[in-house]
């Protein structure tokens, strides 16, 4: 009798630790899931988001891509789990301009916050979330930033008069109250980089004709402004 409770016991154990440990998965997924819809993409529309859900836009199959970028973080999460996050982190070195040194950048920024949260009790998730949203913000601003880059030469084309300073201080005015051609240009950029990573070819050619759009309205209104 003593020998079968106690090995009932650690059945029992056993699949309670199973049963956590999935438990611990499914929440981290759905981690995934709201955190990169929620700075990204309208969740069953096909639409990206801008800085704020108001403004957005509809470019199709831009939800199987958001799903693709998903599984990257999702079918490594047991390296999330064992605390190896420069391997949990490889995989993103496919998406278009991300290579190691931007990955061991990230990875720092990520040891900054967690020594800074030294001493605080949080769980497996609030962890999760944090490395989730410095890799996800981190991506984000690489694409962002190469379409600055061409906004600051097509500006430079139409006048030779104004500074890339003034530029950039006309550009942060209109950051700053979230003009709607900024705020999409930050997530279409992104989106560009992930059709093309994921090998959409056709919404990449979406997107970029896009991209393009919403750069030349932002030239326009900078010009407009300086003249």
């Amino acid at each position: 009798m003593n020998c079968f409770h106690y090995n009932f016991s650690k059945i029992l154990e056993c699949n309670l630790g199973v049963f956590t440990i999935d438990a611990n998965l499914k929440r981290l997924y759905n981690a995934t899931d709201n955190l990169i819809k929620q700075q990204f993409y309208k969740s069953g529309s096909d639409t990206i988001i801008g800085r704020t859900p108001e403004i957005s836009i509809k470019i199709k199959n831009s939800g199987q891509i958001v799903k693709k970028y998903e599984n990257l973080f999702n079918q490594n999460m047991h390296l999330f789990l064992e605390e190896d996050y420069m391997k949990f982190f490889t995989p993103f070195k496919r998406i278009k301009g991300v290579d190691e040194n931007h990955l061991r950048e990230i990875y720092q920024d990520i040891q900054i916050k967690l020594a800074a949260m030294h001493g605080t009790e949080f769980d497996t998730v609030i962890m999760y979330t944090i490395v989730v949203s410095s890799l996800t913000t981190s991506i984000r601003e690489i694409q962002f930033n190469e379409s600055i880059k061409e906004l600051i030469v097509r500006v430079r084309e139409k006048t030779n008069v104004i500074s890339v300073k003034q530029i950039e201080k006309e550009l942060e005015k209109l950051f700053m109250r979230n003009d709607k051609n900024v705020s999409i240009l930050y997530n279409i950029s992104y989106l560009t980089a992930l059709a093309e990573s994921f090998n959409f070819a056709k919404t990449a050619r979406t997107c970029k004709i896009q991209r393009s759009k919403h750069i030349n309205h932002i030239v326009n209104s900078i010009l407009f402004s300086l003249a």
